[in-house]
């Protein structure tokens, strides 16, 4: 059942008092779904999804996502590939926050429809990375309280790490865990420790120019193998703006961002796809640039 509060808008977000903020972290608490480490979404649980990447607190961005998402005409799925906070556009203010609130409201709105995934910027409580703006952030609201940030924290933690669909796709935030050669590979989800959260979210792709170091970094054969045991075929993720639009190995790997703040490397762009059709590349899905890409906002 979809709850019909009011939506939260970025820019009131903004202007919100400790207490209304306090208020409002409490219906979050009481409304926002805890996913578990998989989510495996049916072919009639949507008729489109809209897939979106890091947005890094642009807000301005992530509005004109959530405008396609409630377009008329076809129920739609929302999935965020992670990476929702920290690096803000200037023109945003604090906008890890009033980016966190506005996607968050709308997983509590909309929660089997909305599905917020984690990203290596929503378990930096577990691993850290750096920048990590959102704490300065939430004190410049609302001062240093250190509760408001923990509890934002905590919200931003009940996302799944991955979400497959029944025509064919893999979406995370930047990789997939080693499966074994014979078993119910979903279990690989069953328990996320330290060393399968670092696959799933900070794994690098051996196509791209970023290289992280001791990160795990995964090819065209490790995808394969990947895709051969879940028996999907097209992997959906963020993470590496490097990579930003371009389809790897035989198009069954894209990276999307959707944030201005790297629109250089390949735009502020978003994916959609239509749950009855079978994916076996990135021919099979639709790629948009956003109407920010390349534009500057006034600030008040």
């Amino acid at each position: 059942m979809e709850i019909l509060s009011p939506p939260v808008l970025p820019d009131s977000v903004l202007s919100l008092s400790p207490d209304e903020a306090d208020r409002l972290l409490d219906r979050l608490e009481r409304e926002v779904p805890v996913h578990p480490p998989l989510v495996e979404l049916a072919a009639d649980a949507f008729e489109e999804a809209i897939v979106f990447g890091d947005t890094h607190g642009d807000w301005r961005s992530t509005l004109e996502v959530v405008a396609r998402f409630q377009e008329p005409g076809r129920s739609r799925a929302l999935i965020g590939l992670g990476d929702y906070v920290d690096r803000p556009p200037e023109d945003c203010g604090e906008g890890s926050v009033a980016n966190a609130f506005f996607l968050l409201d709308l997983a509590a709105r909309f929660p089997g429809r909305v599905f917020l995934l984690q990203g290596n910027h929503e378990t930096v409580r577990r691993v850290p990375t750096l920048p990590h703006n959102l704490p300065e952030e939430v004190d410049q609201l609302w001062g240093p309280e250190a509760g408001r940030y923990s509890r934002l924290m905590g919200l931003l933690e009940r996302g799944p790490f991955a979400v497959t669909t029944t025509n064919g796709a893999y979406l995370a935030h930047a990789g997939f865990p080693p499966l074994p050669s014979a078993s119910r590979w979903q279990a690989a989800f069953d328990r996320v420790d330290d060393d399968v959260l670092i696959d799933l979210v900070w794994s690098g792709c051996d196509a791209s120019r970023i290289h992280r170091g001791a990160v795990p970094m995964f090819g065209g054969n490790e995808l394969d193998r990947f895709f051969h045991v879940t028996g999907l075929s097209v992997f959906l993720r963020g993470h590496d703006p490097d990579l930003t639009g371009r389809p790897v190995y035989q198009g069954r790997c894209l990276t999307l961002q959707t944030t201005r703040v790297y629109e250089r490397f390949g735009g502020v762009i978003v994916a959609r796809f239509l749950a009855a059709t079978p994916l076996r590349s990135t021919k099979d899905l639709a790629v948009e640039h956003l109407p920010t890409e390349g534009r500057t906002f006034a600030t008040t």
